[in-house]
């Protein structure tokens, strides 16, 4: 009887075995756009969902947005405030209303007080509809719009490279005509010190820009992002977009790129304040810029 045959075992040779490769290490580049892009577009549309509050809301913000920038484009030219006149004039402030005139038209300083004017009333179209919708209908609460500070100082960084990119940009383009004719918006005098006026606009100027970060970059971003994750940063950039088109084409073509990167930076940190950060910089050196080609600094 035939016996059957003896079974071998073959151990392998762990000498000869691969050792697995490990990932190749990201460059700084690659972990910036995976930070900042591939991860924002992730979340952002993983927790998009399509239900009928979402959709409510994104109606909503829609239309309070649209409302506010009808109102902010025809309400806030200080050449001529004739509706604040008649509302004045409706509740019997018939004198009020002669010194607004005044301050508007006639006042030595009416340059200044059109812009203050432009100022205050672009900034409460900013922010009382956006907060009477969150506070009143949504009944939510204000601060989840882009108002935190928490984890902001650790994308101080990428900010402060994106100045670094722009400002060389900025002083380029001082040197052309169309700049230095739009800019600064605040012409002070020749023959007047910049302060008080010229600062006193700087801070009325920068306050606009705080309204106008949470109006694009908090209330708008922060509306759509539950209907339309990563698009609410492009449905945010078309009217942001659209307030440039007063000034230089380069400076329009320029808010499309800005408005996707700040929208962008605004969903990864849930802040606008360094948004507002940048904005600020960016202006100021394009007043100083002007300034400089006027002989008034430096």
């Amino acid at each position: 009887m035939d016996q059957p045959a003896a079974t071998t075992l073959t151990l392998p040779d762990l000498r000869e075995a691969p050792s697995p490769e490990s990932p190749p290490r990201e460059r700084w580049y690659q972990r910036v756009w995976r930070t900042y892009v591939t991860d924002v577009r992730s979340e952002a549309n993983g927790k998009a969902v399509v239900t009928p509050a979402t959709d409510r809301k994104m109606v909503l913000v829609f239309v309070t947005a649209a409302l506010a920038l009808t109102c902010g484009n025809f309400l806030s030219d200080g050449t001529h405030p004739q509706w604040l006149e008649t509302v004045l004039r409706t509740v019997g402030l018939d004198g009020l209303a002669h010194r607004l005139d005044a301050a508007m038209l006639t006042s030595v300083h009416r340059s200044w007080n059109q812009l203050a004017f432009w100022a205050v009333v672009v900034i409460a179209g900013y922010l009382i509809p956006p907060i009477l919708l969150i506070k009143t209908v949504l009944r939510e609460r204000v601060r989840d719009y882009g108002l935190s500070l928490r984890g902001v100082p650790r994308h101080v960084g990428v900010y402060a490279l994106l100045f670094g990119i722009a400002a060389p940009l900025i002083v380029a383009a001082s040197f052309t005509a169309s700049f230095q004719d739009r800019y600064p918006f605040y012409h002070p005098p020749a023959a007047h010190s910049l302060w008080p006026y010229m600062f006193a606009w700087w801070a009325l100027y920068w306050l606009q820009f705080c309204a106008l970060e949470f109006f694009f970059r908090g209330f708008l971003l922060n509306g759509l992002a539950p209907r339309l994750g990563w698009a609410a940063i492009f449905a945010m950039v078309l009217p942001y977009n659209m307030l440039h088109y007063g000034k230089p084409m380069p400076e329009a073509l320029a808010a499309i790129v800005g408005g996707i990167v700040l929208g962008t930076l605004a969903l990864k940190t849930r802040s606008i304040w360094l948004g507002a950060s940048l904005h600020i910089s960016i202006a100021l050196t394009m007043d100083l810029c002007a300034l400089w080609h006027m002989g008034r600094v430096f």
